[in-house]
C-alpha cells in the first residue's frame, strides 16, 4: 500500500469516529429504528479503499467473498448478486434451466410455499409461470410445518420455496427430507436467518439452493446485494449463466480463454469457433453486485459472530422484559432451534381491550418503529388477487397475523436501555389499556 493511500485511510478512520456523535439516547426524541446497519471506522475505509482502487465493477473482492462465504455456510459455490430479492429470482428460475433435463420446471408445475412471508420468495414462482400452493404458519413461530408441507404435495408439485421466518428457522431438515422423498427440488430462504441453527446445523445448509441478502436491514449488508449458494456443481454453472447475461463462458468479467478453448465451441446455430464468451445458452440477467459492496461484505463478515451474538441477547433480554404482559402472543424459538433473530414479532390477543393499531400508534409517537409481519397473508395483497395459484388447508393464522401482528427491533445498533425502553413503553401501555 503507498504512504498516500495509507494516509487517505487514516484520515477516513478518523473522519468516521468524528461522525459518531455522543451516542446518547433520549427516550421518546431518538429514534429506535426496527432494523439498520452496524457499520464502523474499518467498513468506511473498505468502501473508500475500493473506490481509490477504481474496481468499480465485479472483481477480486467479490470473488474472495463468495470464497469466504462459501465456506461459512458449508456450499461449494456461492454467487454474489446484486440484491436478496435478484438472488430469489436466479435460485428460483435456475430450477427451469433445460441443462434439467426431464426434472426441469415448466409453466403450471407447483411449487409450495408460505402465504404470510416477504412477496420476493413467492415472485420468482409467479414470474416463472409457476403456480404458488399456499400454506399456513403456527403462531408463535410464525413458520409453516413440515406436516403442513406434506399435506400440500401433490401429482404437480415439482419443489418447496420457504423462507425462515424473522429468523426463526422452520422444520427445514424434515421439509428436506420430503423434498428428498418425493423427488422435489428445495430452495432455502436464508435471507433473515443467517447464523441461525436447526437442530445445531447452520441454515442454508439444507436446501438444494440458499438465498440470502445483504439489504442494511439484514444480518450482514453491503448496501444492497444477495447471495446464492450451492453443493451442486450443475446448478452453480446455471445460476452463473443466468446471472452473467445468460453467457455459457465462465471466464470472470475482463478475462478470457480460462477454458483455453474460447475459440473452438459450436453451439445453437452459431458457426464453428464462435466467440465463447458471446455464445448465450440461458435467457439471463445481469445481476452481479460490484467490488464496493464486496469490499464492505468482507469487512462485516469478520463482525458476524458478534452480530448474530447481539441479536439473540436483545431477543432475550426483549422477552424477559415483556414476559407476563397481559392480552400479547410472545414469540417462541421452533423446537430444536438457536435462532440468529431478525426481529421481535409480538401478536395482541383479539380479546385485548386495545388494537394493534392502537399499539403501534403508541410505540411510533415514542420513536420506537414498528413493522408488519412483511405482506401478511399474501393472498389478500391487490398484485395476487388474479394470481394463479392453490391454498392447502385455511390460511387462518395468515389472516391473524395481517390483522394482529408487529415487530420491533432487536438488532445489534440497539443499546440496553434502548430494549428496556420498548419494554417498558409496552408494558405502559398495556397495564393503561385494563
Amino acid at each position: 500500500m503507498s504512504d498516500h493511500k495509507a494516509l487517505i485511510l487514516d484520515e477516513t478512520r478518523k473522519y468516521h469516529l468524528d461522525q459518531q456523535g455522543d451516542g446518547r439516547f433520549v427516550p421518546g426524541v431518538t429514534p429506535i429504528w426496527p432494523s439498520g446497519a452496524v457499520l464502523d471506522a474499518d467498513d468506511r475505509a473498505a468502501l473508500v479503499e475500493a473506490a481509490l482502487d477504481l474496481t468499480i465493477a465485479a472483481g477480486d473482492r467479490a470473488q474472495r467473498f463468495e470464497s469466504r462465504f462459501a465456506k461459512l455456510l458449508k456450499r461449494r459455490k456461492a454467487h454474489l448478486t446484486n440484491s436478496g430479492s435478484s438472488a430469489n429470482l436466479l435460485a428460483l428460475t435456475a430450477l427451469t434451466s433445460h441443462v434439467l433435463g426431464d426434472r426441469r420446471l415448466r409453466p403450471g408445475d407447483e411449487v409450495i410455499t408460505v402465504a404470510a412471508g416477504f412477496p420476493t420468495t413467492v415472485n420468482p414462482i409467479v414470474q416463472n409461470g409457476l403456480v404458488p400452493v399456499f400454506v399456513d404458519i403456527d403462531l408463535g413461530i410464525y413458520n409453516t410445518t413440515a406436516q403442513r408441507v406434506a399435506d400440500a404435495i401433490g401429482p404437480k408439485t415439482r419443489a418447496i420455496m420457504i423462507a425462515h421466518a424473522l429468523g426463526n428457522p422452520f422444520e427445514v431438515a424434515e421439509i428436506a427430507q420430503l423434498a428428498k422423498d418425493h423427488d422435489l427440488f428445495f430452495v432455502e430462504d436464508n435471507c433473515d436467518a443467517v447464523g441461525s441453527t436447526y437442530q445445531g446445523q447452520l441454515t442454508g445448509t439444507f436446501g438444494d439452493l440458499t438465498t440470502v441478502s445483504f439489504y442494511p436491514a439484514h444480518h450482514l449488508t453491503m448496501g444492497e446485494g444477495g447471495c446464492v449458494l450451492t453443493s451442486n456443481l450443475k446448478l452453480h454453472r446455471v445460476v452463473e449463466s443466468l446471472r452473467d447475461w445468460g453467457r455459457d463462458c465462465w471466464c470472470e468479467p475482463g478475462k478470457s480463454n480460462t477454458c483455453l478453448k474460447r475459440f473452438d465451441h459450436q453451439m445453437g446455430r452459431l458457426p464453428a469457433g464462435y466467440d465463447h464468451k458471446y455464445i448465450f445458452s440461458h435467457v439471463g440477467y445481469n445481476l452481479k453486485a460490484t467490488d464496493l459492496q464486496a469490499a464492505l461484505g468482507l469487512t462485516q463478515l469478520d463482525k458476524l459472530d458478534g452480530f448474530v451474538e447481539a441479536r439473540r441477547r436483545n431477543w432475550r433480554r426483549l422477552r424477559e422484559g415483556l414476559d407476563g404482559v397481559p392480552y400479547l402472543r410472545l414469540p417462541e424459538p421452533t423446537p430444536g432451534s438457536d435462532p440468529s433473530w431478525f426481529g421481535f414479532i409480538i401478536s395482541v390477543d383479539p380479546e385485548a381491550p386495545f388494537s394493534r393499531a392502537a399499539l403501534v400508534d403508541f410505540l411510533e409517537e415514542r420513536k420506537i418503529g414498528t413493522r408488519r409481519l412483511f405482506a401478511g397473508n399474501l393472498t389478500r395483497q391487490p398484485a395476487y388477487l388474479d394470481v394463479p395459484h392453490r391454498v392447502v388447508g385455511d390460511l387462518a393464522n395468515s389472516d391473524f397475523v395481517t390483522e394482529h401482528t408487529f415487530w420491533v427491533g432487536i438488532y445489534p445498533g440497539l443499546t440496553e436501555e434502548m430494549i428496556d425502553y420498548i419494554a417498558s413503553s409496552v408494558r405502559e401501555f398495556a397495564g393503561s389499556s385494563r
